[in-house]
């Protein structure tokens, strides 16, 4: 474990984290968890449910208050899951129905066929006042021509994780014509859905639609795994539902994503390294950098 180890970290992890004031505080003693909002987590299609639990795992481990996950099958794939028996179940439709989650993520094994679009029309109509965060299956659901991309671009708190083929079926170019002008793709795919924007990959940049432009220099290539992705999209949407503001929270998470793998890659190295590893050392890093502060 990183938390044994009690490892000393850099100068320059501080000077990021300072960065970021809203999400390396520390937290007041009459906290309670509705002082750190609910997350809804729309995805898990059937043989897809392992995403949704990485993600809505995630959120709980940056200290998400509560978490929903909201699986898009007919019934539950589980009563529980029994080494996170703290995230709450539903499926998609009867999450979709509740009024008390603070921030959404939709896309993490969601599926593209037309009851997928069907479920993501639902999701940004519930989530059209709250913070929205749509990655994976809904991005490619999002880059065909039709209601649901023009409900995107209209949505006022929206964050796009697109890797670059995703990106690439959003511009409806070529991935190699991504990888060609990174920027380029993040800013257009920013100012198009209006939206924070983080273009995955080797120094992943996160977007806004005023054109600033953050890159990102943490992380390695353990991050190669699947279900990283997941982790991301749970670590920020967890970040968001505690309001912080969306840019704080997509740059914060994203660092705090990579440099949780560099953690573990001066552990175990990068060959090998799980999705569900991530979260636990980003909340060790967040909390060291807290308690150091």
């Amino acid at each position: 474990m990183i938390a044994d180890s009690n490892p000393i970290l850099p100068d320059h992890y501080f000077q990021t984290a300072s960065r970021f004031p809203d999400v390396f505080r520390p937290r007041k003693a009459d906290s309670h968890k509705g002082t750190y909002g609910t997350l809804g987590i729309i995805g898990g299609s059937e043989g897809m449910s392992g995403a949704l639990v990485l993600a809505a795992s995630a959120a709980l481990y940056l200290g998400c208050g509560k978490v929903w996950a909201g699986f898009r099958q007919h019934s539950l794939p589980f009563a529980m899951i029994p080494e996170r028996p703290e995230i709450m179940l539903a499926t998609a439709e009867k999450l979709l129905q509740r009024n008390d989650i603070t921030a959404w993520v939709a896309g993490c094994g969601l599926g593209l066929d037309e009851a997928a679009e069907q479920t993501l029309s639902q999701v940004l109509k519930q989530a059209a006042h709250t913070p929205l965060l749509l990655d994976a299956d809904a991005l490619t659901l999002l880059a065909r021509p039709s209601e649901n991309r023009q409900a995107a671009i209209r949505h006022p708190q929206l964050i796009l994780t697109p890797h670059p083929a995703e990106a690439a079926r959003l511009l409806n170019v070529s991935t190699t014509e991504i990888q060609n002008n990174r920027p380029q793709a993040a800013a257009e795919i920013s100012q198009t859905f209006q939206a924070v924007t983080v273009l995955k990959g080797h120094h992943t940049l996160i977007a806004a639609p005023d054109g600033d432009i953050e890159t990102n220099f943490s992380g390695n290539a353990g991050l190669a795994t699947a279900g990283s992705g997941d982790v991301l999209s749970g670590i920020i949407g967890s970040l968001t539902a505690q309001t912080i503001d969306l840019w704080q929270a997509t740059c914060a998470a994203v660092w705090l994503h990579g440099t949780a793998a560099d953690l573990l890659k001066t552990r175990q190295g990068e060959i090998g390294m799980l999705a569900g590893e991530i979260a636990p050392a980003a909340r060790w890093l967040r909390n060291r950098l807290i308690t150091d502060n």
